[in-house]
């Protein structure tokens, strides 16, 4: 069924639809918090199911409010099938649970987030890991929800009958503003061509409240295959199913992405070593590798805690360069320059410089590159 929130002010409309909608759901009682900002404003929803009732009720949108019911939605709920979803007047559907819908016809993909507790470092505001968990959340809702995801990470339909993966290479992330606790962030994502055989996956960051950009990212993949770890060429039975996905849009329009090749770092050139970092369990993912967010953690590992403490990190660009396995040891390395050039060391007075890094991550047995980073850091 699906009911107008127009149509809420009505009791016996609200009454019939708790009725009519409890014989079509069997989810257990939950109650979510959907908000998406739209035209400048904020709206929440609360849905409740389950039981012998379903319960929907508005708060804090444009309208005016009456017998605890907000007027002047433009949106509509849609219940059935196992599943409930808000639908925008534009027709983009809302989900529930991942809280994402389609926007300018289907090429990208929102979803918005509330940035939560553990989710902030000492700073009190969101961490890098935390961007790139919301980045690869958001990517692989994207995958599930165009309906080409057939094992529920990443992987298409015929990706999976070829056993193959997608794995990211490189990837740039730029930070304008580090989101607090509690706040709402709206994130967009889209998919291009990258060469013959890889794809481009871009994505931006809106803070909900403002509506303005606070970070961007691009990142290339490749396909690699499950067993044999090798990577694979784009087949053209893939092409076909992601094809109709692709944007031609850079989210990176002005040329400022780091394109650049990032220079080995060596134990005689580095600043800062530290050695020993073991891969847990709970660093791997469902593709049997560590997952690439992890890789971020070890880099700080070797940066030294008076730029961790007055610097942020605003931009930051890693090159995969090999998988890594929980049985692995690792070393990470870090060299920092000032703006002029200079190395800046763990006694160095920080002030008002701007830094600039360059990281490895390599296997403690035979030194074989994971990972190549370069970062910039702007002080607090």
């Amino acid at each position: 069924m699906a009911i107008s929130a127009m149509e809420f002010g009505s009791k016996a409309v609200a009454k019939s639809m708790a009725s009519s909608c409890s014989t079509r759901l069997h989810l257990p009682t939950v109650a979510s918090d959907i908000c998406c900002a739209r035209k400048g404003k904020l709206r929440q929803f609360c849905v409740k199911t389950g039981g012998d009732n379903c319960k929907v009720s508005a708060d804090r949108v444009h309208g005016s409010k009456m017998n605890e019911v907000v007027h002047g939605i433009e949106a509509s709920l849609t219940m059935g099938n196992g599943t409930a979803v808000l639908q925008d007047d534009d027709g983009g559907v809302m989900h529930t649970y991942r809280l994402g819908r389609f926007v300018e016809e289907r090429y990208v993909y929102r979803q918005t987030f509330v940035i939560r507790s553990h989710e902030i470092g000492p700073d009190e505001t969101a961490t890098m890991e935390t961007l790139m968990n919301l980045l690869q959340e958001t990517a692989l809702n994207h995958v599930m929800s165009s309906g080409l995801a057939s094992d529920g990470f990443g992987a298409t339909h015929e990706m999976n009958l070829r056993k193959l993966i997608w794995v990211v290479t490189r990837i740039n992330i730029q930070v304008e503003k580090y989101s607090h606790w509690g706040d709402v962030v709206e994130i967009d994502t889209w998919v291009a061509a990258s060469g013959k055989n890889g794809m481009r996956r871009d994505w931006m960051i809106r803070d909900c409240s403002t509506q303005k950009i606070i970070t961007r990212a691009t990142s290339n993949w490749v396909m690699m295959n499950r067993e044999t770890r090798r990577l694979s060429k784009l087949p053209e039975q893939v092409r076909e199913e992601v094809k109709p996905f692709y944007l031609d849009r850079r989210v990176f329009f002005d040329g400022s992405c780091d394109n650049e090749k990032i220079e080995k770092l060596t134990e005689e050139t580095a600043v800062n070593i530290k050695s020993g970092l073991a891969p847990r369990w709970s660093d791997m993912d469902v593709n049997q590798h560590v997952n690439n967010v992890k890789y971020i953690g070890w880099i700080m590992e070797s940066v030294p805690v008076n730029v961790l403490e007055n610097y942020h990190l605003t931009s930051m660009t890693l090159e995969y360069r090999r998988e890594c396995r929980q049985s692995n040891l690792l070393e990470s390395l870090t060299y920092l320059t000032a703006a002029e050039e200079d190395p800046v060391n763990v006694n160095t007075s920080l002030h008002s410089i701007q830094l600039r890094s360059t990281h490895l991550l390599c296997l403690q047995e035979d030194k074989a590159e994971v990972v190549r980073g370069r970062a910039k850091w702007k002080c607090k």
